[in-house]
């Protein structure tokens, strides 16, 4: 039996919180919070996942500021990715604004850039995933993921698919903010619903890129 009761609206409260004050003052202050109302509700939920979709990781609530220009310490979402192959698989996060859901190629390797541009020249084979993506965006969906702001050097700018071929990550996320059922067990049905609305994608970017 599924432990997973849902995502307690204390969970974005939290990253509100967070948001004004990210500090480790206020963290050290609230941790108990993240530990009950988000850690422990994500933990529940990719365990009832995974028979449908594989394991899970959840990413760690602490920012990586070596490199960056915002030191701020910690990550304002909680976020879990299932992988598929390298760069791809589905995605579920919590946040200040509720509750986002996504599933794609986050981060091509050239090699796999260059396997799923020649993929996408393909009438076939590119014809495929510009239906998927149709079908998703027609669903609510949205299409995301880096882009260039030209074509990809040996493709003409005219090209049936070019707005694809432009995509160096290619994701398909959707928003649900806060809805009544957050709070429910009905969140595992309708993360698994919408997951399952993004097998084909998934499954496909898999089978392009990850090989």
């Amino acid at each position: 039996m599924s432990e997973f009761a849902g995502f307690p609206i204390a969970g974005p409260d939290f990253y509100e919180d967070l948001e004004a004050d990210n500090s480790r003052i206020f963290w050290t202050a609230n941790k108990h919070i993240y530990e009950e109302f988000v850690k422990r509700p994500m933990t529940a939920l990719i365990t009832d996942l995974e028979p449908d979709f594989g394991p899970a990781k959840i990413f760690r609530p602490y920012r990586d500021v070596r490199f960056a220009k915002d030191k701020s310490p910690y990550k304002t979402h909680q976020g879990a990715v299932v992988p598929t192959a390298p760069g791809v698989g589905w995605y579920v996060q919590i946040g200040a604004p509720g509750l986002f859901v996504a599933g794609g190629l986050y981060a091509a390797a050239p090699e796999q850039l260059s396997r799923l541009r020649t993929t996408l020249d393909d009438d076939i084979r590119g014809a495929e995933l510009e239906s998927i993506v149709d079908h998703l965006v027609t669903a609510g969906y949205t299409l995301g993921g880096d882009k260039l702001k030209t074509r990809p050097k040996g493709y003409p700018i005219d090209h049936p698919r070019i707005d694809l071929l432009r995509h160096k990550s290619l994701v398909m996320s959707r928003e649900f903010g806060t809805p009544d059922w957050l709070e429910t067990p009905r969140a595992a049905t309708e993360i698994r619903k919408s997951w399952e609305s993004l097998r084909p994608l998934v499954e496909w970017l898999g089978a392009v890129a990850g090989n």
